[in-house]
Protein backbone atom coordinates (compact mmCIF):
# COMPACT_ATOMS: atom_id res chain seq x y z
CA UNK A 1 0.00 0.00 0.00
CA UNK A 2 2.79 2.68 1.17
CA UNK A 3 6.31 2.65 -0.89
CA UNK A 4 9.14 5.06 -0.33
CA UNK A 5 10.70 6.53 -3.24
CA UNK A 6 13.93 8.66 -3.84
CA UNK A 7 13.29 12.33 -3.20
CA UNK A 8 12.30 14.80 -5.71
CA UNK A 9 13.65 18.41 -6.55
CA UNK A 10 10.87 20.27 -4.09
CA UNK A 11 12.84 20.60 -0.76
CA UNK A 12 11.34 21.89 2.35
CA UNK A 13 14.68 22.21 4.07
CA UNK A 14 16.51 25.31 3.78
CA UNK A 15 19.52 22.83 2.26
CA UNK A 16 22.96 23.45 2.45
CA UNK A 17 23.42 27.27 2.48
CA UNK A 18 27.05 28.49 2.62
CA UNK A 19 27.02 32.52 3.82
CA UNK A 20 29.06 34.09 0.77
CA UNK A 21 26.68 32.01 -1.59
CA UNK A 22 23.49 33.04 0.34
CA UNK A 23 22.80 35.88 -1.95
CA UNK A 24 23.01 33.82 -5.05
CA UNK A 25 20.33 31.62 -3.44
CA UNK A 26 17.99 34.67 -3.48
CA UNK A 27 16.36 35.42 -6.72
CA UNK A 28 16.27 38.91 -7.64
CA UNK A 29 12.14 38.72 -7.94
CA UNK A 30 12.47 37.71 -4.36
CA UNK A 31 14.62 40.52 -3.40
CA UNK A 32 12.44 43.16 -5.40
CA UNK A 33 9.50 41.38 -3.55
CA UNK A 34 11.20 41.57 -0.04
CA UNK A 35 11.93 45.87 -0.45
CA UNK A 36 8.39 46.15 -1.70
CA UNK A 37 6.97 44.63 1.12
CA UNK A 38 9.14 46.91 3.52
CA UNK A 39 8.94 50.26 1.76
CA UNK A 40 4.88 49.75 1.74
CA UNK A 41 4.68 48.69 5.83
CA UNK A 42 6.87 51.53 6.10
CA UNK A 43 9.43 49.34 8.12
CA UNK A 44 12.55 50.85 9.41
CA UNK A 45 13.58 47.88 11.89
CA UNK A 46 13.54 44.17 10.76
CA UNK A 47 13.93 41.37 13.98
CA UNK A 48 15.63 38.61 12.62
CA UNK A 49 14.71 35.55 14.83
CA UNK A 50 14.56 32.65 15.94
CA UNK A 51 12.77 30.04 18.04
CA UNK A 52 14.67 28.62 21.16
CA UNK A 53 13.59 25.13 22.88
CA UNK A 54 11.22 27.03 25.53
CA UNK A 55 8.98 28.46 22.04
CA UNK A 56 10.62 32.34 22.59
CA UNK A 57 10.96 34.71 19.62
CA UNK A 58 15.20 35.22 20.23
CA UNK A 59 17.29 37.44 17.91
CA UNK A 60 18.48 40.58 16.62
CA UNK A 61 16.61 43.96 15.48
CA UNK A 62 18.44 45.23 12.06
CA UNK A 63 17.90 48.61 10.80
CA UNK A 64 15.70 47.96 6.81
CA UNK A 65 19.21 48.84 5.03
CA UNK A 66 21.76 46.85 6.97
CA UNK A 67 18.73 44.00 6.66
CA UNK A 68 18.58 44.51 2.84
CA UNK A 69 22.40 45.47 2.31
CA UNK A 70 24.16 41.98 4.23
CA UNK A 71 21.04 40.23 6.23
CA UNK A 72 19.57 38.88 3.06
CA UNK A 73 22.76 38.09 1.10
CA UNK A 74 25.02 36.77 4.12
CA UNK A 75 22.50 36.14 6.64
CA UNK A 76 23.26 36.95 10.22
CA UNK A 77 24.96 35.39 13.77
CA UNK A 78 23.78 34.47 17.38
CA UNK A 79 25.43 32.22 20.04
CA UNK A 80 24.87 28.52 20.26
CA UNK A 81 24.43 29.41 24.08
CA UNK A 82 20.47 29.93 23.36
CA UNK A 83 19.81 26.76 22.90
CA UNK A 84 21.33 25.21 26.59
CA UNK A 85 19.96 28.23 28.80
CA UNK A 86 17.21 27.93 31.39
CA UNK A 87 14.33 30.54 31.55
CA UNK A 88 16.46 32.87 33.51
CA UNK A 89 18.69 32.68 30.62
CA UNK A 90 21.61 30.50 32.94
CA UNK A 91 23.77 28.54 30.88
CA UNK A 92 23.20 24.93 31.64
CA UNK A 93 26.05 22.50 31.97
CA UNK A 94 26.02 18.82 30.09
CA UNK A 95 25.46 19.85 26.95
CA UNK A 96 27.44 18.70 23.72
CA UNK A 97 26.07 21.49 21.56
CA UNK A 98 27.59 24.11 23.32
CA UNK A 99 29.41 24.60 26.36
CA UNK A 100 31.90 26.82 28.51
CA UNK A 101 34.75 24.20 27.26
CA UNK A 102 34.08 24.66 23.71
CA UNK A 103 33.76 28.52 23.75
CA UNK A 104 30.03 28.82 23.77
CA UNK A 105 30.55 29.99 19.72
CA UNK A 106 28.10 31.15 17.01
CA UNK A 107 25.26 29.56 14.68
CA UNK A 108 24.61 31.38 11.55
CA UNK A 109 20.54 32.62 10.95
CA UNK A 110 19.65 31.81 7.51
CA UNK A 111 16.51 34.27 6.82
CA UNK A 112 13.12 32.73 5.20
CA UNK A 113 11.93 35.62 3.07
CA UNK A 114 8.76 33.83 3.05
CA UNK A 115 7.71 34.58 6.65
CA UNK A 116 8.64 37.80 6.30
CA UNK A 117 5.82 39.86 8.48
CA UNK A 118 5.26 43.53 8.31
CA UNK A 119 3.86 43.84 12.08
CA UNK A 120 0.94 46.15 12.35
CA UNK A 121 0.87 46.20 15.99
CA UNK A 122 4.86 47.53 16.23
CA UNK A 123 5.35 50.72 14.12
CA UNK A 124 7.78 50.39 11.40
CA UNK A 125 8.72 46.74 12.31
CA UNK A 126 8.76 43.73 10.52
CA UNK A 127 9.65 40.04 11.66
CA UNK A 128 11.59 37.12 9.63
CA UNK A 129 12.01 33.72 10.86
CA UNK A 130 15.08 32.32 10.30
CA UNK A 131 16.79 28.74 10.21
CA UNK A 132 19.23 28.26 12.56
CA UNK A 133 22.50 26.66 10.24
CA UNK A 134 26.19 25.53 12.00
CA UNK A 135 28.63 28.12 10.98
CA UNK A 136 31.08 25.01 9.94
CA UNK A 137 28.77 22.67 7.70
CA UNK A 138 26.39 25.56 7.14
CA UNK A 139 23.64 22.79 7.32
CA UNK A 140 20.46 22.97 9.42
CA UNK A 141 21.28 22.67 13.11
CA UNK A 142 19.73 19.59 13.81
CA UNK A 143 18.28 20.65 17.71
CA UNK A 144 16.62 23.52 16.59
CA UNK A 145 13.27 23.55 17.06
CA UNK A 146 12.70 24.98 13.19
CA UNK A 147 15.11 22.29 12.15
CA UNK A 148 13.42 19.70 13.91
CA UNK A 149 9.92 20.69 12.15
CA UNK A 150 11.89 21.12 8.38
CA UNK A 151 13.63 17.79 8.59
CA UNK A 152 10.33 15.77 9.45
CA UNK A 153 8.35 17.44 6.98
CA UNK A 154 11.37 16.59 4.07
CA UNK A 155 9.82 12.97 4.32
CA UNK A 156 7.16 13.81 2.24
CA UNK A 157 9.40 13.84 -0.51
CA UNK A 158 10.16 9.83 -0.01
CA UNK A 159 6.41 8.59 0.81
CA UNK A 160 3.90 7.51 -1.35
CA UNK A 161 1.27 5.54 -1.66
CA UNK A 162 -1.28 3.43 -3.79
CA UNK A 163 -4.00 2.26 -1.91
CA UNK A 164 -5.33 0.18 -4.97
CA UNK A 165 -5.10 2.91 -7.64
CA UNK A 166 -3.65 2.71 -10.81
CA UNK A 167 -0.54 4.80 -9.88
CA UNK A 168 0.90 6.08 -6.53
CA UNK A 169 0.04 9.57 -5.23
CA UNK A 170 2.36 11.81 -3.02
CA UNK A 171 1.45 13.63 0.08
CA UNK A 172 1.88 17.65 -1.42
CA UNK A 173 1.41 19.18 2.06
CA UNK A 174 0.30 18.73 5.87
CA UNK A 175 -2.39 21.14 6.97
CA UNK A 176 -2.60 22.68 10.63
CA UNK A 177 -3.77 24.79 13.31
CA UNK A 178 -3.24 25.60 16.82
CA UNK A 179 -5.97 26.62 18.97
CA UNK A 180 -4.12 29.09 21.71
CA UNK A 181 -5.93 29.75 25.12
CA UNK A 182 -4.56 32.41 27.50
CA UNK A 183 -5.37 34.47 30.42
CA UNK A 184 -5.78 37.93 30.31
CA UNK A 185 -5.21 40.35 33.32
CA UNK A 186 -5.06 44.02 34.27
CA UNK A 187 -1.80 43.97 35.69
CA UNK A 188 1.18 44.74 33.12
CA UNK A 189 4.00 42.57 33.28
CA UNK A 190 6.05 44.90 35.25
CA UNK A 191 3.53 45.02 38.26
CA UNK A 192 3.14 41.09 37.89
CA UNK A 193 6.53 40.55 38.26
CA UNK A 194 6.96 43.33 41.01
CA UNK A 195 3.87 40.86 43.19
CA UNK A 196 6.24 38.28 42.44
CA UNK A 197 3.09 36.82 39.87
CA UNK A 198 0.65 36.69 42.83
CA UNK A 199 -2.60 38.17 43.72
CA UNK A 200 -3.12 39.26 39.51
CA UNK A 201 -6.26 40.69 38.65
CA UNK A 202 -7.80 38.53 36.05
CA UNK A 203 -9.63 40.30 33.34
CA UNK A 204 -12.63 39.00 33.99
CA UNK A 205 -14.63 38.10 37.32
CA UNK A 206 -16.94 34.80 36.44
CA UNK A 207 -16.52 31.62 33.46
CA UNK A 208 -16.77 33.67 30.16
CA UNK A 209 -17.09 30.58 27.82
CA UNK A 210 -18.72 31.74 24.75
CA UNK A 211 -19.67 34.85 27.00
CA UNK A 212 -20.53 37.54 24.43
CA UNK A 213 -21.45 40.38 27.49
CA UNK A 214 -17.80 39.29 29.71
CA UNK A 215 -16.02 38.99 26.11
CA UNK A 216 -17.20 42.93 25.59
CA UNK A 217 -15.06 43.62 28.32
CA UNK A 218 -11.95 42.69 27.09
CA UNK A 219 -12.83 43.43 23.62
CA UNK A 220 -10.41 46.49 23.62
CA UNK A 221 -8.13 43.88 23.72
CA UNK A 222 -8.93 40.95 21.60
CA UNK A 223 -10.29 43.37 18.96
CA UNK A 224 -6.71 45.15 18.63
CA UNK A 225 -5.47 41.75 18.35
CA UNK A 226 -7.59 40.25 15.60
CA UNK A 227 -7.17 43.74 13.88
CA UNK A 228 -3.70 43.55 14.36
CA UNK A 229 -2.89 40.22 12.68
CA UNK A 230 -5.47 40.78 10.32
CA UNK A 231 -3.53 43.76 8.83
CA UNK A 232 -0.07 41.65 9.17
CA UNK A 233 -1.37 38.72 7.43
CA UNK A 234 -2.42 36.39 9.74
CA UNK A 235 -5.62 35.14 9.06
CA UNK A 236 -7.93 35.42 12.23
CA UNK A 237 -11.21 33.19 12.23
CA UNK A 238 -12.40 34.17 15.72
CA UNK A 239 -12.09 34.69 19.10
CA UNK A 240 -14.56 33.37 22.18
CA UNK A 241 -14.22 33.17 26.14
CA UNK A 242 -13.02 30.28 27.87
CA UNK A 243 -14.42 28.26 30.95
CA UNK A 244 -11.33 30.00 32.99
CA UNK A 245 -11.99 33.48 34.48
CA UNK A 246 -10.45 36.04 32.22
CA UNK A 247 -9.36 33.00 29.54
CA UNK A 248 -9.64 33.86 25.84
CA UNK A 249 -8.64 32.14 22.87
CA UNK A 250 -8.33 33.68 19.59
CA UNK A 251 -8.36 31.47 16.60
CA UNK A 252 -5.57 32.09 13.37
CA UNK A 253 -7.14 29.92 10.59
CA UNK A 254 -5.28 26.62 9.19
CA UNK A 255 -2.01 26.73 6.69
CA UNK A 256 0.51 23.97 5.75
CA UNK A 257 2.42 22.80 8.50
CA UNK A 258 5.75 25.68 8.74
CA UNK A 259 4.16 28.42 7.95
CA UNK A 260 1.06 27.75 10.89
CA UNK A 261 4.12 27.56 13.36
CA UNK A 262 5.44 30.58 11.80
CA UNK A 263 2.37 32.50 12.27
CA UNK A 264 1.78 31.09 16.04
CA UNK A 265 5.14 32.36 17.15
CA UNK A 266 3.70 35.94 15.15
CA UNK A 267 0.68 35.34 17.06
CA UNK A 268 2.27 34.62 20.11
CA UNK A 269 4.34 37.95 20.07
CA UNK A 270 1.26 40.04 18.78
CA UNK A 271 -0.49 39.06 22.30
CA UNK A 272 2.07 39.58 24.68
CA UNK A 273 3.18 43.12 22.72
CA UNK A 274 -0.44 44.26 22.38
CA UNK A 275 -0.72 43.41 26.18
CA UNK A 276 2.47 45.62 27.25
CA UNK A 277 1.15 48.40 24.76
CA UNK A 278 -2.31 48.56 26.72
CA UNK A 279 -0.66 48.18 30.41
CA UNK A 280 -1.97 44.77 30.79
CA UNK A 281 -0.87 41.27 30.60
CA UNK A 282 -1.13 37.51 29.13
CA UNK A 283 -0.04 34.15 29.87
CA UNK A 284 0.23 31.47 27.72
CA UNK A 285 1.40 28.61 31.34
CA UNK A 286 -0.73 25.59 31.14
CA UNK A 287 -2.19 26.03 34.68
CA UNK A 288 -1.82 28.92 35.65
CA UNK A 289 -4.11 28.46 38.64
CA UNK A 290 -4.74 25.85 40.47
CA UNK A 291 -8.47 26.69 41.29
CA UNK A 292 -9.29 27.50 37.47
CA UNK A 293 -9.02 25.81 33.71
CA UNK A 294 -5.46 25.19 32.08
CA UNK A 295 -4.88 27.41 29.40
CA UNK A 296 -4.88 24.59 26.29
CA UNK A 297 -3.10 24.53 22.12
CA UNK A 298 -5.20 21.96 20.68
CA UNK A 299 -3.39 21.22 17.04
CA UNK A 300 -5.90 20.12 14.80
CA UNK A 301 -4.33 18.36 11.55
CA UNK A 302 -4.92 16.69 7.87
CA UNK A 303 -3.00 15.41 5.02
CA UNK A 304 -3.61 16.74 1.65
CA UNK A 305 -2.13 15.81 -2.22
CA UNK A 306 -0.63 18.03 -4.64
CA UNK A 307 -4.24 18.50 -6.07
CA UNK A 308 -5.47 20.22 -2.70
CA UNK A 309 -7.74 17.05 -1.83
CA UNK A 310 -7.69 15.37 1.73
CA UNK A 311 -6.42 12.57 1.97
CA UNK A 312 -7.66 11.67 4.94
CA UNK A 313 -11.26 11.45 3.19
CA UNK A 314 -11.98 8.20 1.84
CA UNK A 315 -14.35 4.93 1.44
CA UNK A 316 -13.46 3.31 4.15
CA UNK A 317 -15.19 3.34 7.93
CA UNK A 318 -14.00 3.48 11.20
CA UNK A 319 -16.03 2.51 14.41
CA UNK A 320 -18.57 5.37 14.11
CA UNK A 321 -16.32 7.39 11.43
CA UNK A 322 -17.74 7.20 7.97
CA UNK A 323 -15.50 8.07 4.58
CA UNK A 324 -11.97 7.97 5.73
CA UNK A 325 -9.40 6.33 3.99
CA UNK A 326 -6.14 3.96 5.33
CA UNK A 327 -4.77 6.72 5.31
CA UNK A 328 -6.36 8.26 7.82
CA UNK A 329 -6.70 5.33 10.23
CA UNK A 330 -2.91 4.64 9.58
CA UNK A 331 -2.19 8.46 11.05
CA UNK A 332 -4.49 8.20 13.90
CA UNK A 333 -2.71 5.06 15.23
CA UNK A 334 0.50 6.34 14.44
CA UNK A 335 -0.41 9.68 16.08
CA UNK A 336 -1.70 7.57 19.39
CA UNK A 337 0.77 4.82 19.29
CA UNK A 338 4.19 7.40 19.91
CA UNK A 339 2.16 9.78 22.21
CA UNK A 340 3.88 8.39 25.41
CA UNK A 341 7.46 8.24 24.35
CA UNK A 342 7.00 11.91 22.81
CA UNK A 343 5.01 13.45 25.60
CA UNK A 344 7.72 16.24 26.53
CA UNK A 345 7.53 17.62 23.18
CA UNK A 346 3.35 18.12 24.13
CA UNK A 347 4.10 19.04 27.55
CA UNK A 348 7.73 20.40 27.86
CA UNK A 349 7.36 22.32 31.62
CA UNK A 350 6.96 21.04 34.29
CA UNK A 351 3.56 22.93 34.53
CA UNK A 352 2.24 21.43 31.79
CA UNK A 353 1.33 18.34 33.73
CA UNK A 354 -0.98 20.29 36.20
CA UNK A 355 -3.15 20.90 33.79
CA UNK A 356 -4.45 17.05 33.39
CA UNK A 357 -7.01 16.72 35.55
CA UNK A 358 -10.22 14.77 35.55
CA UNK A 359 -13.16 16.65 34.61
CA UNK A 360 -10.85 19.87 33.20
CA UNK A 361 -11.27 19.81 29.80
CA UNK A 362 -7.57 18.79 29.31
CA UNK A 363 -7.70 15.14 28.74
CA UNK A 364 -5.82 12.03 30.88
CA UNK A 365 -5.76 9.40 28.22
CA UNK A 366 -4.71 9.13 25.12
CA UNK A 367 -7.52 7.51 23.59
CA UNK A 368 -9.43 8.63 20.40
CA UNK A 369 -13.27 9.52 20.23
CA UNK A 370 -15.57 11.12 17.22
CA UNK A 371 -16.54 14.47 18.69
CA UNK A 372 -15.44 13.82 22.53
CA UNK A 373 -13.50 16.32 24.25
CA UNK A 374 -12.65 13.96 27.19
CA UNK A 375 -10.39 12.48 24.57
CA UNK A 376 -6.86 13.14 23.63
CA UNK A 377 -7.55 12.58 20.27
CA UNK A 378 -10.32 14.14 18.64
CA UNK A 379 -11.77 13.03 15.45
CA UNK A 380 -13.66 16.38 13.76
CA UNK A 381 -14.94 17.25 10.59
CA UNK A 382 -16.47 15.30 7.52
CA UNK A 383 -15.49 15.28 3.62
CA UNK A 384 -12.54 17.67 2.84
CA UNK A 385 -12.75 18.87 5.85
CA UNK A 386 -11.99 15.44 8.12
CA UNK A 387 -9.03 15.97 10.56
CA UNK A 388 -7.60 14.67 13.79
CA UNK A 389 -7.56 17.53 16.86
CA UNK A 390 -4.67 16.24 19.13
CA UNK A 391 -6.15 18.07 22.46
CA UNK A 392 -2.61 17.21 25.23
CA UNK A 393 -0.36 20.09 24.05
CA UNK A 394 -1.08 23.31 26.60
CA UNK A 395 -0.24 26.67 25.92
CA UNK A 396 3.13 26.47 26.82
CA UNK A 397 4.14 23.88 24.36
CA UNK A 398 6.68 24.63 21.31
CA UNK A 399 4.86 24.48 18.26
CA UNK A 400 7.50 24.09 16.63
CA UNK A 401 8.30 20.65 18.15
CA UNK A 402 4.30 19.77 18.66
CA UNK A 403 3.75 20.02 14.92
CA UNK A 404 7.38 17.51 14.27
CA UNK A 405 6.17 15.31 16.77
CA UNK A 406 2.58 14.70 14.91
CA UNK A 407 4.15 14.43 11.76
CA UNK A 408 6.80 12.04 12.72
CA UNK A 409 4.27 9.73 14.42
CA UNK A 410 1.96 9.93 12.04
CA UNK A 411 3.89 9.28 8.92
CA UNK A 412 5.37 6.39 11.07
CA UNK A 413 2.10 4.91 11.47
CA UNK A 414 0.88 5.60 7.49
CA UNK A 415 4.39 3.50 6.44
CA UNK A 416 3.42 0.57 8.76
CA UNK A 417 0.07 0.78 7.91
CA UNK A 418 -0.79 0.68 12.13
CA UNK A 419 -4.60 0.34 12.53
CA UNK A 420 -5.88 2.30 15.71
CA UNK A 421 -7.29 0.91 18.99
CA UNK A 422 -10.61 0.82 19.77
CA UNK A 423 -13.12 3.88 19.29
CA UNK A 424 -13.38 5.64 22.99
CA UNK A 425 -16.96 5.83 23.49
CA UNK A 426 -18.56 8.25 26.70
CA UNK A 427 -16.61 9.42 29.53
CA UNK A 428 -12.69 9.16 28.95
CA UNK A 429 -12.12 10.60 32.36
CA UNK A 430 -13.93 7.26 33.65
CA UNK A 431 -13.35 4.80 31.36
CA UNK A 432 -10.86 1.89 31.80
CA UNK A 433 -10.07 -0.05 28.30
CA UNK A 434 -7.65 -0.83 26.01
CA UNK A 435 -8.53 1.96 24.28
CA UNK A 436 -7.44 4.07 27.09
CA UNK A 437 -3.59 4.97 27.56
CA UNK A 438 -2.11 6.88 30.60
CA UNK A 439 0.65 9.09 29.74
CA UNK A 440 3.33 10.29 31.53
CA UNK A 441 2.67 11.84 35.00
CA UNK A 442 5.38 14.16 35.25
CA UNK A 443 8.38 15.99 33.10
CA UNK A 444 11.07 13.83 34.41
CA UNK A 445 8.67 10.55 33.52
CA UNK A 446 8.76 12.00 30.32
CA UNK A 447 11.93 13.15 29.83
CA UNK A 448 13.04 9.62 30.44
CA UNK A 449 10.82 8.63 28.48
CA UNK A 450 12.15 10.55 25.98
CA UNK A 451 15.46 9.60 26.23
CA UNK A 452 15.04 5.66 26.02
CA UNK A 453 12.91 5.77 23.00
CA UNK A 454 14.88 3.54 19.29
CA UNK A 455 11.43 4.99 17.94
CA UNK A 456 12.76 8.78 19.07
CA UNK A 457 17.06 8.47 17.97
CA UNK A 458 15.69 6.71 14.84
CA UNK A 459 13.61 9.43 13.67
CA UNK A 460 15.28 12.54 14.50
CA UNK A 461 18.40 11.30 15.84
CA UNK A 462 21.08 10.70 18.52
CA UNK A 463 21.66 14.15 19.22
CA UNK A 464 18.35 15.80 19.16
CA UNK A 465 17.49 12.96 21.87
CA UNK A 466 20.27 13.62 24.00
CA UNK A 467 19.76 17.27 23.91
CA UNK A 468 16.26 17.55 24.26
CA UNK A 469 16.33 14.45 27.50
CA UNK A 470 18.99 16.49 29.16
CA UNK A 471 16.91 19.66 28.80
CA UNK A 472 13.91 18.52 30.25
CA UNK A 473 15.70 15.76 33.19
CA UNK A 474 16.92 19.38 34.04
CA UNK A 475 14.14 21.30 33.62
CA UNK A 476 12.45 18.92 36.47
CA UNK A 477 15.72 19.11 38.22
CA UNK A 478 15.60 22.57 38.95
CA UNK A 479 11.95 22.47 39.98
CA UNK A 480 12.30 19.23 42.42
CA UNK A 481 14.80 21.63 44.10
CA UNK A 482 12.65 24.87 44.33
CA UNK A 483 11.20 25.45 47.58
CA UNK A 484 7.60 26.73 47.30
CA UNK A 485 5.20 28.89 48.62
CA UNK A 486 2.27 25.74 48.65
CA UNK A 487 5.05 24.38 51.24
CA UNK A 488 5.66 27.01 53.34
CA UNK A 489 2.09 27.31 53.96
CA UNK A 490 1.51 24.17 54.36
CA UNK A 491 4.64 23.01 56.59
CA UNK A 492 5.96 25.83 58.24
CA UNK A 493 4.25 26.50 61.57
CA UNK A 494 1.88 23.12 61.15
CA UNK A 495 5.10 20.23 60.94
Amino acid sequence: MFAMRRAGARSLAAGKLHARNLGSAVSEAKLSEVERKLEDGNVDTVIVGFTDLYGRLMGKRYNKSDFLANVVRSGAHSCGYLFCVDVPMNPLPGFKFASWEAGYGDCHLVPDLDSLTVCAWNKGTAIVQCDVHATDSHELVPIAPRSILRNQLKRLESLTFNEGKSSAEQIGVVNAASELEHYLFEDSYREAHEKGYAGVKPAGYYSEDYHILQGYRTEPFHREVRRMLEKSGVPVENSKGETGIGQHEVNVRFDEMLRMADRHMIFKQAMKEIAESQGRSVTFMAKPFDTDAGSSCHIHCSVFNNEGSNLFYGDDTLDSIEKCSPIFKSFLAGWIEHTPELFALYAPTVNSYKRFQSGSWAPTATAWGKDNRTAGFRVVGSGQALRIECRLPGADVNVYLAFAAAIASGLDGIERGLQPPPILEGDGYKAASDAVRKPPATLGEAARAFAKSDFVRNTFGAEVQEHYAHFYALEQQAYDQAVTDWERKRYFEQI
